[in-house]
């Protein structure tokens, strides 16, 4: 299946992309059958070749959710816009050191339940009283 996405081109944090036709099972930077416009985020600059995109959509390209919103704001497209969620990395914390942690406020309690407390006795303050 092809698919019209992103390839990222620019400097560390000057990024620019083009907007490139690949087959879906190739790298998003490698190899690409045609360049159909570029999009520079800083600048807001976008340029298309809207006739060559609707070819290739008429063919059978599918969108990458980003270049689908793109075009639709540039009014390429008709349609609404597709909410674009960012996979974040799971950080998964060991399991030993959650048991570990878990053990030695056990310990703790146990400690503080076996020890006797001894009671020190309330002493009470008589107050003398003035006439």
């Amino acid at each position: 299946m092809l698919k019209i996405r992103f390839n990222r081109t620019g400097k560390r944090n000057q990024a620019s992309y083009r907007l490139v036709l690949q087959e879906h099972t190739v790298a998003p930077g490698g190899r690409h059958i045609e360049v159909m416009g570029s999009h520079n985020p800083h600048t807001k600059q976008t340029v298309l070749r809207t006739e060559r995109i609707q070819y290739w959509m008429g063919q059978g390209a599918q969108l990458s959710p980003t270049v689908h919103n793109l075009l639709v704001k540039e009014g390429v497209i008709e349609g609404k816009k597709i909410v674009v969620k960012m996979d974040r990395p799971v950080v998964e914390e060991p399991v030993v050191e959650e048991a570990k942690a878990e053990e030695a406020v056990a310990e703790a309690v146990a400690e503080v339940t076996e020890t006797p407390v001894e009671e020190t006795p309330v002493v009470e303050e008589k107050t003398e009283e003035a006439k």
